[in-house]
């Protein structure tokens, strides 16, 4: 081991951090120690009545040891152990109490601490002035009062050796701090870590997280694909006829441009949902719902997809979960059609009050084969809005076409 290997801990930030660490811990025990030489010193009386001095210290240690065992006491000594220990330790999961293993835990951890946290501040004060008097003695300074004094098998006169003894001290009480920080470090995930239940909350929390963002996902892919179907399907149509029905062209930039609007509105609010994700913010927003189907089948239309809707029953009663999931498989079928289909598209909305039955069929174009994986992530955006409503879903060719058909339950949904 080189010596500069050997001096690292000695210079190293993170000893330093982790010294502030334990001086913390001394300075939270003089309370304890005050109190507990008050005490000592009212025992030592002998006209003071005993049994009430001792009454008053059962009192008094039961009011010292509560801060042991407090919910924000282990917070706090969590923020300094991230801070100061540089150990990545969560939160505590808000509003839920610990449980008593958690508590014992964080009890032992807070005494520990301030035990030794108190031994380090008497070494400091004590050790510490010793060995830079020692130090100092080499340079003439306070030799007068040195040289008075005998320390074991040293005087005042072996400059020397004192000398190198308060190196060795000074020596020894950084690499003190550095190791009992590191002790702490390792031990502060054992004693703080989170407990069973905060584990599980903690996981729950993150599939929350996640289940959001793959909705998100699932409405921004839905609401653009739809929008630049939409777009490049006009487009084409426009290009085709531009020099003879610039009627027909003039309607088609009209619907593109309206198109493009409404799929910069999703987007917008797609990501000002992310960024109040982010920020710990909830940020709930007006969406699409059955009520809009007319728009959404006009705007096909315009794109020149001949679009049949026939729809039984009032989609205004449905829940308000089912009518937006409604509307975006809707949606994404209608997408597909145009990508992938030709020929008219026939829609079927069956509002019943036990559950909403959607059927949506076309014919496939000549060069695209019948194959059921047909509609990659829009089709399994469906899949997953069905099953989270616990919804029914086949999907698949039928003759020349290809026919979807749909069924959400109401039940549970209100």
């Amino acid at each position: 081991m080189t010596l500069r290997a050997a001096l690292a801990p000695l210079v190293a930030g993170s000893t330093w951090r982790r010294g502030v660490f334990l001086l913390l811990g001394g300075v939270l025990v003089l309370p304890y120690v005050l109190l507990a030489v008050v005490f000592a010193q009212l025992l030592g009386q002998a006209e003071v009545h005993r049994a009430l001095v001792l009454g008053l210290l059962v009192v008094a240690a039961a009011i010292a040891v509560v801060p042991l065992f407090l919910d924000g006491s282990r917070a706090l000594e969590i923020a300094a152990a991230r801070a100061l220990l540089g150990v990545a330790l969560p939160d505590p999961t808000p509003g839920l109490r610990a449980d008593r293993e958690t508590r014992l835990r964080s009890a032992l951890w807070i005494a520990t601490h301030l035990i030794i946290g108190g031994l380090v501040m008497f070494a400091l004060i004590s050790a510490l002035p010793m060995a830079l008097a020692f130090i100092a003695q080499q340079f003439g300074l306070g030799t007068d009062q040195l040289s008075r004094e005998s320390f074991g098998p040293l005087d005042g006169r072996d400059t020397g050796w004192l000398t190198l003894t308060g190196v060795v001290m000074l020596v020894a009480l950084g690499y003190a701090v550095a190791g009992l920080g590191a002790l702490a470090a390792s031990m502060a995930p054992v004693l703080l870590g989170p407990a069973p239940a905060e584990r599980i909350a903690a996981l729950e929390a993150r599939a929350t997280r996640l289940a959001e963002r793959n909705r998100l996902a699932r409405e921004l892919h839905d609401s653009v694909g739809h929008a630049l179907t939409v777009a490049t399907l006009q487009a084409g149509a426009a290009r085709e006829v531009l020099d003879r029905d610039p009627e027909f062209v003039r309607r088609a930039l009209t619907a593109i441009e309206e198109t493009a609007r409404a799929a910069t509105e999703d987007l917008d609010h797609v990501l000002g949902l992310l960024r109040d994700s982010e920020a710990g913010r909830a940020g709930p927003a007006p969406q699409r719902t059955l009520a809009d189907l007319d728009r959404l089948v006009a705007d096909t239309r315009a794109a020149g997809l001949a679009v049949d809707a026939r729809c039984a029953g009032d989609p205004a009663d449905l829940p308000a979960v089912v009518s937006r999931e409604g509307y975006r498989i809707v949606q994404e079928g209608l997408t597909n059609a145009a990508r992938y289909g030709r020929g008219p598209v026939t829609l079927r909305l069956d509002v019943s009050p036990e559950a909403l039955e959607l059927e949506l069929v076309n014919e496939l174009a000549g060069d695209v084969p019948a194959d059921p994986r047909r509609g990659g992530r829009g089709l399994d955006g469906m899949r997953e809005r069905v099953l989270l409503l616990g919804g029914r879903l086949t999907a698949g060719p039928d003759g020349d076409g290809w026919r979807i058909r749909v069924r959400l339950p109401l039940e549970g949904a209100r």
